[in-house]
């Protein structure tokens, strides 16, 4: 993995939020995982994205008229026919 050459400046907090963490708290962190203090924030960040950004892209949108006759059509197909034996209802 190659290094990037960005940097980018943390301040730390004078005391722990829910928006924020002291050094002390990251130090903390990083002994208790025995790792450096860089890589606690980059885990932290791995975190938090995976926790804010979508894991997939956005799709096309609503189907339009044609596509849903199509899928209709298409499940016509593959849907048991003749007689209804029993019937069960979710909720009643």
């Amino acid at each position: 993995m190659k290094a990037s050459n960005e940097n980018l400046l943390v301040k730390f907090r004078s005391k722990d939020t829910q928006f924020g963490v002291t050094r002390t708290t990251v130090k903390a962190i990083a002994k208790e995982l025995d790792v450096n203090e860089t890589q606690v924030i980059h885990m932290a960040l791995s975190k938090f994205a995976s926790d804010v950004l979508p894991a997939y892209a956005p799709d096309d949108g609503p189907l339009t008229a044609k596509q849903v006759l199509a899928l209709r059509k298409d499940a016509a197909k593959h849907l048991p026919k003749g007689k209804t034996l029993s019937r069960d209802t979710l909720f009643a």
